[in-house]
């Protein structure tokens, strides 16, 4: 009579020790909870723009444990998540036409200056330059052929201000995608117009030093100055992320220098291709890394062929 007794209590003993050190499975499913314990926590508190230690707490993980697991399980830490997430309100008042003060008041901040570094950080402009969206400005537009797919060439009275491309029957979302750079220009259809633009840039016969083609750069200083270093970046040569940011003095903003050069509207030209990652990685492209390499490699045979 004894014998189930002691059967059932070792069994109890071998699921306790099952429980006491969990498999695979059941350490992601531990780690997944408490990371969504973690998201709802910023996503319902975002705005109170709590600390590190109470994202910790409600997560219930120590602040070393929350910042290696939340960047392993959201690929950004809590922090940025949170910026993320208060960036994303201000732009909503932005453009329904708030101020810049109570856009950073009603994001949770404590007032326009630190929307300003939020912005910088991570727009590389100012709340108020994003805010203009290129108000004033009348651009024209065409969709022309090039090597590297359709090409979408947007120009003012000064010169090239534009260009994007786009695969078959992307072309109307590579524009609109464009077009969210000056969101606040007026914009008017012009293949003809925009034609000649599109022949200079695409072929090399018409590349002549005494004859430059125009460039319109708008963006604010700091882009402006980032895309001014992309442009010393020689046919076939390459350059970091961090060559660029000391290139224009300021070596600790690789990342503006990240978001700049992401927001560079005049593709090809401007050659925001030619930036690679540490070692000469391939890095992220705006228009795709397939498009990046094939531009690479187009150079290059440019470069042999002189």
């Amino acid at each position: 009579m004894a014998r189930p007794y002691i059967g059932s209590m070792m069994n109890l003993a071998l699921q306790e020790h099952r429980l006491a050190k969990p498999g695979p499975q059941a350490a992601a499913l531990r780690d997944y909870d408490a990371v969504r314990r973690a998201i709802a926590f910023i996503s319902q508190k975002w705005r109170a723009q709590p600390t590190i230690d109470a994202i910790a707490d409600a997560a219930g993980l120590t602040t070393d444990e929350l910042h290696h697991l939340f960047r392993r399980w959201a690929g950004l830490t809590p922090k940025a998540f949170m910026q993320a997430l208060t960036l994303d309100h201000a732009r909503g008042l932005l453009r329904a036409s708030a101020s810049v003060l109570d856009a950073a008041l009603d994001s949770g901040l404590s007032g326009p200056g630190r929307l300003h570094d939020l912005f910088v950080t991570h727009e590389a402009m100012s709340p108020g330059e994003w805010k203009a969206g290129g108000d004033g400005m009348t651009l024209r537009y065409g969709f022309h052929p090039s090597p590297f797919g359709t090409a979408i060439v947007i120009a003012t009275g000064r010169g090239l201000a534009g260009l994007a491309f786009a695969d078959p029957g992307d072309e109307q979302a590579a524009f609109a995608d464009l077009r969210r750079r000056w969101p606040r220009a007026a914009y008017v259809a012009d293949d003809d117009g925009t034609a000649p633009l599109a022949r200079r840039v695409f072929d090399p016969k018409r590349w002549r030093e005494d004859q430059p083609l125009r460039v319109v750069m708008i963006g604010t200083d700091f882009e402006v100055r980032v895309w001014e270093a992309l442009l010393k970046i020689p046919l076939g040569g390459a350059a970091t992320y961090s060559d660029i940011a000391a290139s224009v003095r300021n070596p600790k903003a690789s990342r503006a220098v990240g978001a700049a050069v992401g927001r560079n509207p005049l593709s090809f030209v401007v050659p925001c291709h030619r930036v690679l990652g540490k070692g000469g990685t391939l890095t992220g492209y705006h228009w795709g890394i397939t498009r990046k390499q094939a531009m690479l490699g187009w150079e290059a045979g440019q470069v042999g062929a002189a």
